[in-house]
């Protein structure tokens, strides 16, 4: 347990760094000793096979806006050029990832163009919205409808950029884009780039990569109840598209578990909305969004409960909230 421990803090070792105390051995133990004895070690052992996977530290970032600067499939041949003719866009209202990516993406531009992205979209062919992860797709919807509504010219091609982008999200969120678009009378074009498709739709359950229950465990049943609708649960062993799970027995344990911990969570802050639920926010009356993924800047609500809830829980991945 204790190796484990120290290898789950390194993998986690930057996140929030310098806001909150580095991640250690101690820090992971605190964590997993909230779960029920029998299943700490191969809970903790799964989680660090997940995370390893799904974790995103700054490094990582760094080197995808690198490939983001230089890519001939979006770039073409003569990089300059091209950049010179995009401006990139900040429309975030809250949090500040999309500021963070931005600084980032201008020390990766100036390192392979000798531009700064001041320096870019005098009269652009191409706007750029910046973001580390798109999950449910609210925020980037959000963002480019009130410009679209306010101030994008009649015609224009948005490049939605991140590090992992979740399908239902990407879905909802382009056709709400264009239905804002046909009703300001705008030809907007959306194109979606990323790192990392990451599978969450209802119709590839079964190879999702997010937690779906194959089953409703007792401890979660009242809860569950109290959705007002049955909850689809998914089919088979398969670990997912991106296999992120060691197995399907692993995935089964960290899906039951990590339910049945939020539904505690749940009960013990009992001010938290309706909407966070125990496997991650969402809208939707089910057990949870269920991602894994998050960054070294912040832990998205759309992760389960037990990694970022706060008093009396203690968290993994203390959230910073917008």
């Amino acid at each position: 347990m204790e190796q484990i421990c120290q290898q789950l803090a390194a993998v986690i070792a930057d996140y929030r760094h310098g806001d909150v105390p580095q991640p250690d051995a101690d820090h992971v133990r605190r964590w997993i000793d909230q779960f029920p004895g029998a299943v700490r070690e191969p809970l903790l052992t799964e989680t660090l096979h997940v995370l390893t996977r799904t974790y995103i530290p700054k490094e990582q970032v760094k080197m995808f806006l690198k490939g983001v600067a230089t890519n001939k499939k979006i770039v073409g041949d003569d990089p300059p050029a091209f950049w010179s003719g995009v401006r990139f866009l900040r429309l975030q209202q809250a949090g500040n990832s999309q500021k963070d990516m931005l600084a980032l993406f201008d020390v990766a531009l100036q390192e392979a163009c000798g531009l700064s992205i001041q320096d870019c979209g005098a009269n652009p062919h191409t706007y750029f919205y910046l973001d580390d992860a798109v999950f449910s797709g609210g925020r980037v919807k959000g963002d480019l409808i009130r410009w679209i509504e306010a101030d994008a010219p009649k015609q224009a091609k948005v490049a939605v950029i991140a590090m992992a982008v979740h399908t239902l999200g990407e879905f909802f969120a382009s056709g709400d884009i264009k239905k804002a678009a046909d009703a300001a009378g705008k030809q907007i074009n959306v194109e979606w780039w990323r790192s990392v498709t990451v599978e969450d739709r209802k119709y590839y359950m079964s190879t999702s990569d997010v937690l779906r229950p194959t089953a409703i465990p007792a401890e979660a049943q009242t809860y569950v109840n109290g959705l007002g609708t049955a909850p689809i649960l998914r089919e088979g062993s398969n670990v997912g598209s991106l296999k992120l799970f060691s197995s399907g027995d692993a995935r089964h344990l960290i899906e039951q578990e990590f339910l049945k911990a939020g539904v505690k969570v749940r009960e013990c802050c009992p001010l938290l909305p309706a909407q966070m639920r125990p496997l991650g926010c969402t809208l939707m009356r089910t057990t949870g969004f269920g991602s894994m993924f998050v960054t070294y800047r912040n832990c998205a609500n759309n992760t389960p409960l037990v990694l970022w809830a706060g008093h009396p829980w203690y968290p993994l991945f203390p959230r910073r909230t917008n």
